[in-house]
């Protein structure tokens, strides 16, 4: 009979200890949720966190005012909002290019950008997945760095954008969601090429000419046709303004 007693007193007090552990873990909890997320439910602070972050725009590299003199000594006929302008339109094009899985979608590029596209689209197409894209909407875009190299010059747009991403696999999302937008930001860079000796000596295959078809190196810059593969050649244009990369940040 006294050792049930002693049992019975020493369940209680333990489940008064834990009781107070209880109490003083809810408490600290609801202390930090009401710090972090303003609200005693911190379940509901993360839903509202999460809802936060879908709607306010990514930070962005805004270095305009910093290199856009630079560049209008180097290039007076430097056009920023046209520039600007097709660099947004770039990014738009190569989203939805991925969503369609389409890359002639991109409205422009250099090759080493479509290849680029090519290689996503086949791996979502190997994995049998549907990358989708919707309501794509460029809050701001600005410059974010200029580079300088012999024979070769670039500019890299940096743009906050907002979208609806996700990624379907036998009908099943299995990354994103379809029901929250997403904010994001991305790196576009456009590439200038002043020197022909450049694009021939350069050891990067990634950027010197090769065939679109094969992927061969091409023997001179002036080939018509691919010798491999007979393909039709594009002369890679010097003097341009060419955008070569498309970098989620």
């Amino acid at each position: 009979m006294l050792t049930g007693i002693i049992f019975l007193v020493l369940l209680l007090v333990v489940m008064g200890i834990a009781f107070l552990a209880y109490i003083r873990l809810r408490n600290k909890v609801r202390e930090v949720s009401r710090t972090a997320f303003g609200t005693d439910n911190i379940v509901e602070g993360f839903k509202q966190a999460e809802l936060d972050a879908a709607m306010t725009p990514k930070s962005i590299s805004a270095a305009t005012n910093l290199y856009l003199p630079q560049i209008m000594r180097d290039f007076p006929q430097f056009q920023y909002d046209e520039m600007r302008t097709r660099a947004e339109n770039v990014l738009t094009s190569y989203l939805r290019a991925v969503d369609e899985q389409k890359v002639s979608l991109l409205t422009e590029g250099t090759s080493e950008l479509r290849d680029e596209l090519q290689t996503r689209i086949h791996m979502l197409q190997n994995q049998e997945e549907d990358e989708t894209f919707k309501n794509v909407k460029i809050h701001r875009t600005e410059i974010a760095h200029y580079r300088k190299a012999k024979g070769r010059c670039s500019v890299v747009f940096q743009t906050a954008v907002e979208y609806i991403h996700y990624t379907k696999k036998d009908g099943k999302i299995v990354r994103g969601k379809e029901d929250l937008r997403q904010q994001a930001k991305y790196d576009i860079e456009v590439i200038y090429i002043q020197d022909r000796d450049y694009i021939e000596n350069i050891s990067d295959m990634a950027l010197a000419p090769n065939c679109p078809n094969c992927g061969a190196p091409l023997p001179q810059l002036g080939a018509k046709f691919c010798q491999y593969c007979n393909s039709p050649i594009l002369e890679f244009n010097i003097r341009t303004w060419n955008f070569c990369k498309v970098t989620e940040r």
